[in-house]
């Protein structure tokens, strides 16, 4: 019995012993125990340093894709935007598991009869330059689509302004591209699971905008202005010659302010004031050609006669015109008129009168239609004819003229005003006319003539032809 129990202990020693040995052995082995598992890998067997390039193969081999409207613009691999497996940090991390296979006897038991499955991230480090050097517009495949702005457009024919519409190009910033595929990439990396493709699909959203798009405020401005305005014009009348005003003028008028459009006044009055200044006959330095020949200068102060636009009212009218959108054809407003003009030439027909010849002629539409001796102003009496150009203010037949110095009246047929009480008028009273009457028997200050030729004149002339006297 005795030896049946010696025996029994040997063999419970030698289990002991065995068992120990074993266990000692196992503790201290460094590759991974069977049916172990790392991330779904299988590690039976193998050290950390066999574990490390599997998992290095495995987790680079995703590649990643740009990708715009379901197309690739470009491939890369992780490397080459930048993406490198941690080693040293994924060599932590095998070995930490490798650890937990043997933590303590119970857990080093349940290893070997049962294995283990551990996960464990697989880090990356990250090189910025890399990315950026790769990720740019000019490694996509496809060449980027310049953006067009939105523009203002004329139709001639129509004269209508329009907006033309912005086009939507492909243009891309290196920045946000760059930014796209960094976020794709650290979204996909980094775990326990490994990436075939990532993919960084393009959003309408990162495209870049026009910088100018049909609804910016200040084109619809521009445009709903011009249209406002381009369609007048008005063309000036002055005889047989005509000036245009249109668009080709008015467009420089127009200016914004805020949120508004509209015309210069300083501009439009500018136009006004240049019109009267190149069209405007009275008031101004006039040369006369008498039928003597001679040039005579008569100054403004002494040219009464002509046509003067009415600034003030010709703006307003201008102004009314534009605004209407009109097209018209008139004259100006005026403030003085004449009988006649073309152009600037608005003496077509007048009534000279010689002071020194004592003679006068009568012009219609440039023809002489009657001339004759008369007999002005007495030079003796201080009574002279005023000399200058005058309009002839109205006609009255029968008159009674009434010097300011007498009571009594004396009756003409035909009697034509034209300054502060003188005028032509016919003299039946006088036998004779011309040569040197008017130095000691002149008249009033009237221009006396002939009978026949008051007539003719009264008959022919109208109201307002200029009577030039010298």
């Amino acid at each position: 019995m005795t030896w049946i129990l010696g025996v029994a202990a040997a063999l419970l020693a030698a289990i002991i012993l065995i068992s120990f040995l074993f266990l000692r052995k196992e503790w201290n082995r460094t590759t991974f125990f069977d049916h172990t598992s790392i991330n779904g890998f299988d590690v039976s067997g193998k050290s950390p340093e066999e574990v490390l390039p599997i998992f290095t193969e495995e987790y680079t081999k995703a590649q990643v894709h740009l990708t715009e409207n379901g197309k690739d613009e470009a491939v890369w691999s992780l490397a080459e935007v930048g993406y490198t497996i941690d080693e040293t940090a994924l060599m932590s991390g095998i070995q930490d598991a490798i650890g937990k296979q043997k933590s303590s006897i119970p857990v080093l038991l349940d290893s070997l009869m049962n294995g283990n499955s551990f996960e464990i991230d697989v880090p990356f480090r990250f090189d910025a330059q890399t990315l950026n050097a790769a990720v740019t517009t000019a490694n996509m495949a496809d060449e980027r689509i310049q953006n067009e702005d939105a523009e203002i457009t004329y139709d001639q024919e129509t004269k209508t302004y329009a907006i033309k519409p912005e086009v939507q190009g492909t243009m891309l910033n290196d920045s946000d591209i760059q930014h796209l595929v960094q976020q794709a990439v650290d979204g996909a990396v980094g775990g326990t699971q490994p990436q075939t493709q990532i993919q960084a699909a393009i959003p309408e959203s990162l495209y870049i905008v026009p910088s100018i798009l049909s609804t910016d405020a200040g084109l619809n401005l521009k445009v709903n202005t011009f249209n406002a305005y381009d369609k007048a014009v008005i063309t000036y009348v002055f005889g047989d010659e005509k000036e245009v005003l249109d668009w080709n003028t008015v467009c420089d008028w127009v200016v914004f302010e805020g949120d508004q459009g509209y015309l210069s006044e300083e501009k439009l009055r500018e136009y006004v004031m240049n019109m009267g200044q190149k069209y405007n006959t009275i008031y101004y330095d006039r040369v006369f050609h008498t039928t003597g020949g001679s040039d005579i200068t008569f100054s403004e102060n002494d040219n009464n006669y002509g046509y003067l636009i009415d600034e003030e009212g010709e703006y307003a009218q201008l102004l009314a015109d534009l605004q209407a959108n009109t097209q018209t054809e008139r004259e100006p407003i005026y403030a003085y008129t004449g009988v006649g003009r073309h152009g600037r030439d608005d003496m077509a027909s007048y009534v000279e009168v010689s002071i020194g010849a004592q003679h006068l002629w009568f012009y219609k539409d440039y023809q002489l239609m009657i001339e004759t001796d008369v007999v002005t102003g007495c030079i003796a009496k201080n009574t002279p004819t005023q000399t200058g150009i005058f309009p002839i203010a109205y006609k009255e037949s029968p008159a009674t003229l009434i010097p300011s110095n007498e009571t009594n009246g004396t009756p003409v047929q035909y009697w034509m005003p034209f300054y502060d009480g003188q005028g032509l008028h016919d003299a039946s009273w006088r036998a004779a006319f011309g040569g040197q009457i008017y130095q000691t028997a002149g008249s009033h200050g009237c221009v006396n003539m002939p009978y026949y030729a008051a007539e003719y004149i009264f008959n022919n002339a109208d109201t307002g032809t200029p009577v030039v006297l010298y």
